[in-house]
């Protein structure tokens, strides 16, 4: 079944913002909200979005190659300890 609605731009943009927050795109966004609508108008179940991790693949994808690896290993290695030791007497 399709559907189709002729929304004002700032409704759009605000539905759009908070798809792509989700990781999903504008059709899927408002489809689980009538689905949560319909649900909660016939008082049942209101399900959970499926979370498959996509949206962190898809950002990571779009950055791949710009840092060596190298430079990865910089940024998120882990720096030795200059603590002194402790004394427990």
């Amino acid at each position: 079944m399709s559907i189709t609605l002729d929304l004002n731009p700032e409704i759009e943009n605000s539905l759009l913002i908070q798809a792509t927050a989700r990781g999903v795109t504008l059709t899927e966004f408002a489809e689980e909200v009538l689905v949560r609508e319909a649900h909660v108008a016939n008082k049942g179940p209101v399900p959970s979005p499926e979370r498959t991790g996509q949206a962190l693949i898809d950002v990571c994808a779009e950055i791949r190659g710009i840092l060596s690896d190298e430079e990865i290993d910089t940024m998120f290695g882990r720096n030795r300890s200059q603590s002194r030791p402790v004394n427990l007497d």
